[in-house]
Parts: C-alpha cells; sequence; structure tokens
C-alpha cells in the first residue's frame, strides 16, 4: 500500500488552468561572478554584454540521447522565432549558433562548448543528459556564461557549485523518482527490481525511486547498475531474474533496444512482469521491436505534454518531428533568457542570472515573450509561465514545482499520456 502524501495529486494535464498542455558577450564578459547563499547570482561592476544576446545550444544531435534533439532545437528555434518576431531583446534579434553534445563516450561537448565560448554566447541551452552537463558546467560557468538544460534532472545539480549562473526548467529526479516509485506500488507490485544505467541520472533516479517503494511498503529485491557501453546485457538481466521481482523499473537510455529483447529472451519482458521505464528511454520503438513487445509497459517523463497547438507551432520549424519530449522546456528555457536579458537590461551572462529568478516569479503573470516583454518596458515586474508550467525557479535554479508525466504504451510500441502528478520541490 502506498501511504497517502498532501505533496502529490493526480491531475489530468489538459485540464490545469494556465498550463499549455505540455560564455560572455565580450572579453569583460570573463570576470567573475559573485555567488550568493541563495545562488543567485549578481553582475560584477563593468561587466557588461556587446549588447546582443547571443545563445548556444548544447543538445544531442547523436548519441544516446538523439531521439531527444529533434525536439528540444525545434523548442529553441520556435522561442527565437517568438522573440525576435518580437523585436528581440534590449532592441536587438537574438542569435543562436547550435551545437551537438554526443554523450558522455565521446568529447563531443566539450568541443562543442569551446566553440560556443569562442563565439562569445551569453547563454547555453543544454545539455539533455545531466552527466554531460556535469562535464562542462565548470567550464560554462567559469567563463561567466549561463547554462540553462531543458531535460538535466539529477540531483547532483542542485547543490553544485555553480557560481549562481546554472538552471533547469525539468526538476530534479527527487520528484520523478518519488512519481516512479508510487506508481509502480499502485500498481499492486510489492517487490521491485531496478536495472540502471551507470551514471548521476541513473543512480540518482535510482536512489529516489527507492526510497519511495520502501517508504511506501515495498520492497526493492535487486538493484543491478550497468556500463551502458556493454556489448550484452545478459548477466545483469540474470541478475534481476534470478531476483524474481514483480515488477522491474529499466532506468537507461538508447541501450533499452538491447535490454529488453534480453529481458524477452530470459522470460522477464513485458508479457511476463510489469516493466516500468524513465524519460531517459520513453521513445517511440515502433521501428525496433516487434508488434506488441512494450504493451503495457508504463513511463515517467517530467513536464507536462505539449498539446497539439503547440506541436502544430514546433512542426512549422521542424516538419519531421516525431517526438515532443522536452521541447516546451527547451522553448521556456530560451524565452526566460531572454526575459532577463531584458530586465537586466543586459545581455552578460551575470546580468541575466542575476534576473532569472525575478522574471519566473512574483509578478504581473505573462504567458508570451510578446506580453511579457510589454509589461518589462512598462518596468513592470513580471512572473512568466510557459508552455511546461509555472516555472517559478527557486533560490538553486531548479524550478520550485513541476509535473511528472504518466504514460503507456500500445500494441504498437507508442507511449501515450495516461495523467500527470503535479508536485513542489
Amino acid at each position: 500500500m502506498i501511504r497517502p502524501t498532501p505533496l502529490w495529486r493526480s491531475a489530468a494535464v489538459l485540464g490545469v488552468a494556465g498550463l499549455v498542455l505540455t560564455a560572455c558577450g565580450g572579453s569583460s564578459d570573463t570576470a567573475s561572478t559573485t555567488p550568493t547563499k541563495s545562488g543567485s547570482a549578481s553582475a560584477p561592476a563593468g561587466a557588461k554584454g556587446d549588447g546582443t544576446l547571443k545563445l548556444g545550444t548544447l543538445l544531442p544531435q547523436t548519441g544516446s540521447l538523439a531521439f531527444l534533439g529533434p525536439p528540444e532545437f525545434a523548442g529553441v528555434d520556435l522561442a527565437v522565432k517568438d522573440i525576435n518576431d518580437a523585436g528581440g531583446v534590449n532592441g536587438k534579434q537574438v542569435e543562436v549558433t547550435n551545437s551537438d553534445s554526443g554523450d558522455t563516450s565521446t568529447d563531443t561537448a566539450s568541443q562543442s562548448v569551446d566553440r560556443l565560448l569562442s563565439n562569445n554566447v551569453d547563454a547555453i541551452i543544454g545539455a539533455a543528459s545531466s552527466s554531460v552537463s556535469l562535464s562542462v558546467i565548470d567550464k560554462i560557468t567559469g567563463a561567466g556564461v549561463v547554462e540553462i538544460s531543458p531535460a538535466n534532472t539529477s540531483d547532483e545539480l542542485t547543490n553544485y557549485a555553480d557560481k549562481g549562473l546554472y538552471f533547469r526548467t525539468a526538476p530534479p529526479d527527487v520528484l520523478q523518482g518519488r512519481v516512479l516509485g508510487d506508481l509502480i506500488l499502485a500498481d499492486g507490485n510489492s517487490t521491485v527490481g531496478i536495472l540502471a544505467l551507470q551514471d548521476s541520472y541513473g543512480t540518482g533516479l535510482a536512489e529516489n525511486a527507492t526510497k519511495a517503494i520502501e517508504g511506501g511498503g515495498g520492497q526493492v529485491v535487486k538493484q543491478v547498475v550497468y556500463d551502458p557501453k556493454a556489448a550484452s546485457f545478459a548477466a545483469e538481466v540474470g541478475k534481476i531474474k534470478a531476483a524474481d521481482p514483480e515488477a522491474i523499473a529499466v532506468i537507461a537510455f538508447d541501450e533499452t533496444k538491447k535490454i529488453i529483447p534480453e529481458m524477452v529472451k530470459q522470460g522477464i519482458g513485458p508479457d511476463k512482469k510489469k516493466i516500468y521505464f524513465v524519460d531517459g528511454n520513453l521513445a517511440g520503438y515502433d521501428k525496433d521491436f516487434p508488434k506488441g513487445t512494450l504493451t503495457g509497459v508504463k513511463g515517467t517523463l517530467p513536464g507536462v505534454v505539449a498539446d497539439d497547438s503547440f506541436k502544430a507551432r514546433l512542426m512549422t520549424v521542424d516538419p519531421k518531428l516525431t517526438e515532443f519530449a522536452y521541447a516546451p522546456e527547451s522553448y521556456d528555457a530560451t524565452i526566460l533568457v531572454a526575459l532577463a536579458a531584458q530586465a537586466a537590461g543586459d545581455d552578460s551572462g551575470a546580468s541575466i542570472a542575476s534576473k532569472m529568478q525575478e522574471v519566473s516569479a512574483g509578478g504581473e503573470k505573462c504567458t508570451s515573450f510578446k506580453d511579457c516583454i510589454a509589461l518589462l518596458k512598462d518596468k513592470k515586474d513580471i512572473d512568466y509561465d510557459g508552455v511546461s508550467g509555472p516555472v517559478e525557479f527557486n533560490a538553486k535554479g531548479d524550478p520550485s514545482e513541476a509535473t511528472i508525466g504518466i504514460y503507456q504504451y500500445g500494441a504498437d510500441n507508442k507511449y501515450t499520456f495516461v495523467e500527470g502528478k503535479d508536485g513542489k520541490i
């Protein structure tokens, strides 16, 4: 049985009011920022941008999260279009330079960051992978550049020494772990096996899910942490099989395409056990598995589901989109950086960081860049509520409240939205 908790409430996201379903700009900007206890950053005296807000993207075009790249790039591109159509930031058009984050098996992210910094970007949107962000965050923030991720969820980033320059529009995994654990128990499972990839995201999410499962009266009978670069997962799957859990949480990335067939082979596939995915592997597998392989599998994904009108707008910038995960968070990340630069009257990283919390909470509500910038030009305090939700940054740069979506796969190996769980951090 699950212990009832006031932190969570079920929400049909389609009905949530106010939600639309689902580095420096010059050498002077490299001056160090002064972190405060609250995690905000204040612009050093004399540290000014060059007048043009320059954004860089550090998102997956290759690697284990490449399926998340197209919707994230589309979210950024749509936001930049909306910003520039409304007159830009501080009277000038916003510029954007795209780059590939790859994954932790390569040095792609570091090389991309070097190129972005050489282009004097003021803020970098990305990475999608928490481990990739952890590998480059010191380089980005050390240059006085804002980093804002639309998809990082590792708890390790919450208290990271980031000079007050790191933000994210996706919630830390303390929330997703709670929803995942509660979901598994609510489905009547008392014993659980967890198969998790070996990185800060995988082990952190596994830890949070375990707390929820055991706190609700369930038991994690086996947790296996695996090397995502392994050629075979037979041994790891075998360990889960030997523990004979009622349910199995697979916290993985693209290697899911190898893990699921191995589970089926060993007799613990979705037709035998209740299987649960997370945001790292919640994708369409209609071209990867035989029809019916994933029928009944459930999964969790931070953020609200993108509604049809937003999907249609995204497809004006990328007509080939088939995935939409983290597109709302990417859109909002871009809008918030632009609003912060407008509020600061300056595009340097430190100036942007100093206004991020202010434009996301506590002022007059606005839901589009055009409306928000009009209020800012009238010298009003604003509170941007975006397509991904309220996105009110707390003192650590995390959203203070969020929605975790629950999804379920059909016989076509594609997932559909079931419900959302809202919670505060």
